[in-house]
C-alpha cells in the first residue's frame, strides 16, 4: 500500500534525495567507505560541504555579505545563540505559537523582550508597533502547531530574525530583508541533525559580552561549519535535497506546488459541512494545514482517524495542545497525497450525510 506522510517532522524528503544518502551510506562518493564512517576532513565531504552553501545561496539568491553555516543544536539552540549574539538591551519578539513563546523565553535571560501577541494563537498580529531602538525582531514564520504562516518578507525598522524551520525553501524569500534566518533542517531540508543558519556578516562582533566559543557565529563561519566534526549524514542529504529543489524549479517551482496543494485542501475544509479551519483564513499556512472536526460532528473523529490510516496515510493527528488534524504540505509530498486526503474526507461525507 503506498504511503501518504503527512508528519509534521521529521518529515517527508525527496525519494531521490534518500536513495542518494542510501547509496552514500554504502559507499560515499567512490571511496569505498561508508558516509557514517568517512572523514568529514576528506575531499570528498569538503566538497559536499561547499555545494550544500553553494545552492543554498543560489537558490535563495543571498545577498554578497551573508554565510551560511550548518550547526547542530536543532533550532531550539538557536533560540540562545540569537540573543546571545544579537541581544544588547532589548528585542521584540513576535509570539505566534509554541515555538516562538520558546525562543522568547530564551532571550529573556540575554535582555529585555518586548512581546507581541494575539490573544490566541490563531491569527497573525498585524499593526503593531515597533519600537525602534531594539537591536532586533524575532518573528516565527510558520507555526506547524496553530496552522498560521507569514507569508511576505516585513520590513520593521529595524533588524529582522526569523526562525524559518518549516517552511525554508517553500517559497521565495528577499534574503536582504533579513538579519538572520535560521532553522531546524528536518522538514523541507534533511533528516534531524543539523542546523541551517543565514547570517549578515556585518551585525556579528558588536557584544560587550563574552561568548563561548562554539556558541559564537563568527566561530562556525571561520571555520566554515567545521570547528567540531559536523553533522555529515544530514549536510549529504539537505545537499541531495538542494538538488532535487534546483531541479523543480528552484522557490518558485516550489511555491507553485505548495499553493496547489493547501488551495485543494482548503477548498474541502471549507466546503466539507464536517470539518472546519482552525486559524484565520488571511494567516492560513500552506505547509501546516490544521483542521478540527465541526462540533456536531466530533463524535466522528475516531473514524476518520481510522479511514485514513485504512488508505495508507500517517501523521495526520493534530498536535496534543490543540487537537484535530494536521496535515504538513512540505515540498516533497506529492499533491496525489492531498488527493487522497480530500477524497477521504468525502468519503466520510458520503457514510454521514
Amino acid at each position: 500500500m503506498q504511503k501518504h506522510n503527512f508528519f509534521a517532522g521529521p518529515s517527508i524528503l525527496p525519494q531521490s534525495a534518500i536513495d542518494a544518502t542510501i547509496e552514500a551510506l554504502k559507499d560515499f562518493a567512490g571511496t569505498g567507505i561508508s558516509l557514517a564512517s568517512v572523514s568529514h576532513r576528506g575531499k570528498e565531504f569538503e566538497a559536499v560541504m561547499a555545494e550544500a552553501v553553494a545552492l543554498f545561496k543560489e537558490i535563495l539568491n543571498i545577498p554578497e555579505g551573508y554565510s551560511v553555516i550548518f550547526l547542530g543544536g536543532g533550532a531550539s539552540l538557536q533560540f540562545a545563540m540569537v540573543p546571545f549574539n544579537l541581544l544588547k538591551t532589548k528585542a521584540v519578539y513576535v509570539n505566534t505559537g509554541t515555538w516562538a513563546s520558546k525562543a522568547g523565553k530564551e532571550a529573556k535571560l540575554f535582555g529585555e523582550v518586548v512581546e507581541v501577541k494575539n490573544p490566541d494563537y490563531f491569527s497573525l498580529p498585524k499593526n503593531f508597533e515597533v519600537p525602534q531602538d531594539a537591536d532586533y525582531i524575532h518573528v516565527t514564520s510558520n507555526n506547524t502547531i496553530y496552522g498560521t504562516e507569514l507569508l511576505t518578507d516585513p520590513d520593521y525598522g529595524i533588524p529582522l530574525v526569523s526562525d524559518m524551520s518549516s517552511d525554508i525553501f517553500s517559497r521565495p524569500v528577499d534574503v536582504s530583508k533579513y538579519a538572520l534566518i535560521y532553522g531546524g533542517a528536518q522538514k523541507n531540508l534533511a533528516p534531524s541533525g543539523v542546523t541551517f543558519v543565514i547570517v549578515k556578516d556585518e551585525i556579528l562582533g558588536k557584544m560587550d559580552r563574552k561568548i563561548p566559543t562554539m556558541l559564537d557565529y563568527r566561530t562556525h563561519i571561520k571555520e566554515n561549519s567545521m570547528f567540531n566534526t559536523p553533522p555529515v549524514i544530514p549536510i549529504f542529504t539537505a545537499l541531495e535535497t538542494l538538488k532535487w529543489i534546483k531541479a523543480n524549479g528552484g522557490t518558485e517551482g516550489m511555491l507553485k506546488r505548495n499553493n496547489a496543494k493547501a488551495d485543494l485542501l482548503y477548498a474541502e475544509i471549507d466546503r466539507n459541512p464536517l470539518f472546519k479551519g482552525t486559524v484565520a483564513k488571511e494567516d492560513r499556512s500552506i505547509m501546516s494545514v490544521c483542521f478540527v472536526m465541526n462540533d456536531e460532528f466530533k463524535h466522528l473523529e475516531d473514524d476518520f482517524a481510522a479511514l485514513t490510516k485504512s488508505k495508507g496515510m500517517v501523521g495526520l493527528k493534530g498536535h496534543r495542545s490543540v487537537g484535530g488534524f494536521r496535515a504538513s504540505l512540505y515540498n516533497a509530498l506529492e499533491l496525489s497525497s492531498v488527493q487522497a486526503l480530500v477524497d477521504a474526507m468525502k468519503e466520510l461525507e458520503q457514510k454521514h450525510k
